[in-house]
């Protein structure tokens, strides 16, 4: 690692990863540090019993020829390479009830997508259209999500219209509205709080094209860095930042946990602005923009579970399910009691090389308070800082595992019988690996009654310090790689980069 460098991103995320390509294709001198075993922070694998599975990338949309993701991976330069599997196009996503033996898919493609749907609710086939257009027309709004060379014109009433609401005035059919609120998982949904764009945001690609990391998200971290170290970029593991260093209205350097400092002219951070502020110093921000900052809502955090499977046991499911025990309480699964966890789950397959029709393994996502693991938050056991969290820690997991396979089961009877061993994860475990507050999915929770309140620009008062990741714009692989293409264009100008990329790619 060299003294000093054009550009240091502190954090390998996919926005800190998306930003040092782009910036390194300008020409800059650019190092990334991280300070995990690992790159790639949500698009992180890890293998148990011989079998990878995802941190936080389940699947990706939005990767046909053409479209958004398509063109922002093609600019960068790791689109050609991804190992990818298409998921069911007549449903990626299935949402299902206790109280229903029905499932309702959602499928690939707006046309797709009312014509599967329709089957269940023949009524309702106009307000079906209506959904779609308003989908549409709520991403057209957003100029980036279609590299438009324009970062002006949002309609400021987007930020305010509140999903559920949305739903409500949309349809009469309850059923309808959990079915097309089902997903909310996706974005952590609050039904007094979350804004019908981060909705749009949200499912709009996924609906457009869904798609599966063959072997692992962390396939697409591997491509980043290949490419970064295609523009002479460098990446650096082990590499803890505790520290700015700052003169007048600039950081000088950061501090390393092993005692080394490294220099730069531009500094960005990808990981929690909470901490990113923490770090410069209390004294160097408004004391409101601070308090402001500090005080902002999490999103919810979770408990997952990680099946591997015996042999030709259970098979593949080229769909994801989002369950509910009851249709009633789409938008309340966060808020269940200790009796009533879970409420609701996720369940997705991971896909390998050559995926026949045996499933080799399963992930299961439900939401967790952080208040349940408390009394553990002083203790931090990653890959790179190996602790052991103690025996109740390790009784508390095995009770919650049980809890949750006996509502699984209810879903996939006699899967019990299928699983060859069962690993978990908990609040803490995506806090220490991920490096986000009480270990939350998505950043801070967007609220439509406060829209900006939750506004966080990407470049920040102190004249080279610029922010991306998650909590900046939008959260998920489409969300947070546009947000590095607005951190960049800060940096480089707003026109020229669209500019440039437009044309790169012959739009």
């Amino acid at each position: 690692m060299k003294k000093k460098y054009d550009i240091v991103i502190v954090g390998s995320g996919l926005g800190g990863l998306v930003s040092s390509i782009i910036l390194a294709k300008e020409g800059y001198s650019v190092c990334v540090l991280e300070k995990n075993n690992q790159f790639g922070g949500n698009l992180q694998t890890f293998v148990r019993d011989k079998t990878i599975f995802d941190t936080g990338i389940h699947y990706i949309g939005g990767l046909d020829k053409g479209q958004n993701l398509y063109n922002y991976f093609k600019y960068i330069g790791i689109m050609d390479d991804l190992n990818l599997k298409k998921m069911d196009e007549d449903a990626y996503d299935v949402i299902s009830f206790d109280d229903d033996e029905q499932q309702y898919p959602h499928a690939q493609g707006y046309d797709n997508f009312i014509k599967q749907l329709v089957k269940y609710f023949p009524d309702e086939e106009e307000n079906l259209k209506k959904y779609c257009q308003k989908l549409i027309e709520t991403c057209d709004s957003f100029p980036l999500y279609n590299l438009r060379n324009s970062m002006d014109g949002y309609d400021t009433s987007i930020f305010s219209e509140n999903a559920k609401q949305y739903f409500d005035n949309l349809t009469q059919n309850e059923k309808l509205r959990a079915v097309l609120a089902g997903s909310n998982f996706l974005y952590a949904g609050v039904e007094d709080k979350s804004p019908f764009y981060l909705h749009a945001l949200s499912v709009n690609s996924y609906m457009q094209s869904s798609w599966r990391c063959i072997n692992g998200g962390s396939n697409i971290t591997k491509q980043l860095i290949k490419q970064l170290k295609k523009y002479g970029g460098e990446t650096y593991k082990y590499k803890e930042v505790t520290k700015f260093e700052t003169e007048d209205n600039r950081l000088v350097s950061a501090k390393i946990k092993t005692g080394e400092e490294v220099f730069a002219d531009i500094f960005i951070s990808n990981i929690e602005p909470k901490t990113t502020l923490k770090m410069v110093g209390e004294n160097k921000f408004r004391k409101a923009f601070y308090k402001r900052v500090q005080g902002l809502e999490v999103t919810g955090s979770a408990f997952s579970l990680y099946l591997v499977f015996k042999p030709k046991t259970f098979k593949y499911l080229n769909h994801n399910y989002y369950h509910f025990k009851d249709s009633t309480r789409v938008w309340k699964a966060m808020e269940c009691t200790k009796e009533s966890w879970p409420e609701g789950y996720m369940a997705s397959m991971n896909v390998k090389n050559g995926q026949g029709e045996w499933a080799e393994s399963m992930t299961l996502i439900t939401f967790m308070d952080f208040n349940e693991v408390k009394e553990w938050e002083n203790t931090f056991n990653t890959t790179a800082e190996e602790a052991d969290r103690g025996a109740a820690y390790d009784t508390f997991k095995k009770e919650k595992t049980e809890k949750f396979l006996i509502e699984v089961e209810k879903k996939f009877p006699g899967i019990r019988d299928c699983i060859q061993s069962v690993h978990t994860s908990t609040p803490l475990s995506y806090r220490d690996f991920i490096g986000g507050q009480n270990g939350n999915l998505y950043g801070y929770v967007k609220d439509s009654n406060n829209p900006m309140t939750t506004y966080l620009a990407p470049k920040t008062k102190l004249d080279n310090l610029y922010l991306t990741g998650q909590s900046i714009n939008m959260h998920g692989v489409l969300g947070v790689t546009i947000g590095a293409v607005v951190t960049c264009s800060e940096i480089l100008g707003k026109d020229y980069l669209i500019n440039k990329i437009n044309k790169e790619l012959n739009l």
